[in-house]
């Protein structure tokens, strides 16, 4: 009986030239690609910007949407909202419009993955780093507003995109964004492959960035015995709509700022932040955080919970502030578990709870002046007895003074006000 055999296996391989020629008639420099910048976009977009630039998509051809502001979703978003009882979510109609409407050269692809997990420095820590479902499927969501009357894409020529992506899953990316985005951007398996690898490394590269920044941040702080502050939010919150820009005006009364999602996490930091916790065999390492959260899947829900842990161990972040967006039901169930946490070492806790499109600036002000006056009446105390359950051999360089006494700061801060 004859044996068939593939073709194939004994086929030859695309020379040079042939592979370059394939290249160039994919030439996607021209390509318009919009990707409205909300939810967790805010954390991941140095990956979608690798991925597209290794396509061959011109950096300024990468077009993202503005900041959320109320003009924004008045003029794009009027009467394309969708129910849903996620501020941050509603908010992405006025995106979704801008970038079909409000562009003087018009895009031919919306980009808006649904992201269903996310990359963390908790992976492998917990039990998953997925992603509020809401958020998740909120492109799903405002699509519908721009379908209901009349394919608002079809009529703009463009082509809408919205592939669901597992980025806290690395080797699964590839397998999920080849089959939703082949015929979008005429993809073959192999530079698929290469773009997500170029993705992940930009994404990385950024991070690592950020974060040798926020080390920086606590060297001069550690140096200086100064206090700086911990914003614990989602990364949404850098949105200066959803979060009204409220660290800024912390930053500007003379106060370092560290953004929860790029906290420095080096070993040496790390082990000297949870060596008692780590000796006791409370923890397992410095990322785990099953001595606090035991439903450890959410993913940024598990940084809030990590970030609370570390801001109550390090000795210069004197204060921790939280976001939370109107109605947020995965942030709810944390709010007096953070505060206890934070709260547990004497560390100053001030809460922004229910933001939403409202920004009453006298209320805000307020509010940070009275953040201001507690971190400089009580950061010295702070930071004076939060050193002294530490290891006299701070990676940071500098400790302070450990010849004051227990005694002399024995006065713990107040606990902060929820404002």
């Amino acid at each position: 009986m004859p044996i068939r055999i593939s073709r194939t296996w004994f086929g030859k391989k695309a020379s040079g030239e042939t592979e370059n020629a394939r290249r160039q008639s994919k030439d996607r420099s021209q390509l318009r690609v919009g990707i409205p910048k909300v939810l967790n976009i805010w954390s991941t977009h140095q990956f979608w910007v690798g991925f597209l630039r290794e396509l061959g998509i011109a950096s300024e051809n990468i077009v993202f949407s503005s900041d959320t502001t109320e003009e924004q979703t008045r003029e794009y978003g009027k009467g394309r909202g969708t129910v849903d009882c996620c501020h941050p979510v509603k908010c992405m109609s006025g995106h979704y419009g801008e970038l079909i409407f409000g562009q003087k050269k018009k895009i031919n692809i919306l980009l808006s993955p649904m992201i269903h997990s996310l990359p963390s420095m908790l992976h492998g820590h917990v039990l998953d780093t997925v992603t509020c479902t809401r958020v998740m499927a909120g492109p799903e969501n405002i699509k519908a507003g721009f379908l209901k009357e009349r394919d608002l894409f079809a009529e703009n020529g463009i082509v809408y995109a919205s592939p669901f992506v597992s980025l806290g899953d690395r080797d699964m990316v590839t397998g999920q964004l080849y089959p939703a985005l082949k015929n979008v951007f005429d993809l073959d398996q192999e530079e698929t492959e290469r773009a997500v690898d170029a993705g992940f490394t930009a994404l990385d590269n950024v991070t690592a960035r950020i974060r040798r920044r926020g080390r920086e941040i606590l060297t001069w702080c550690a140096q200086n015995q100064k206090p700086c502050v911990l914003i614990l939010a989602r990364p949404y919150h850098m949105d200066t709509g959803i979060g009204h820009d409220i660290e800024a005006d912390v930053q500007a009364c003379g106060y370092p700022i560290l953004w929860l999602q790029y906290l420095p996490v080096d070993i040496d930091l790390m082990h000297w932040l949870f060596e008692s916790d780590l000796s006791v065999g409370r923890i397992k390492s410095p990322f785990d955080i099953s001595d606090v959260w035991t439903s450890s899947y959410s993913s940024n829900t598990n940084e809030i919970m990590w970030g609370a842990k570390y801001a109550a161990r390090c000795p210069w972040i004197t204060c921790v502030v939280r976001f939370s967006s109107y109605e947020c039901g995965m942030d709810q169930p944390t709010y007096t578990a953070t505060q206890k946490i934070v709260e547990a070492t004497g560390t100053l806790y001030f809460k922004f709870g229910d933001l939403d499109s409202t920004k009453p600036g006298g209320g805000i002000k307020i509010r940070v002046e009275t953040i201001a006056h507690y971190l400089g009446k009580y950061s010295q105390e702070i930071i004076l007895r939060k050193a002294s359950y530490l290891s006299p051999n701070c990676p940071l360089g500098k400790m302070p003074n450990r010849t004051t006494t227990n005694a002399s700061v024995a006065e713990a801060a107040p606990r902060s006000r929820a404002v």
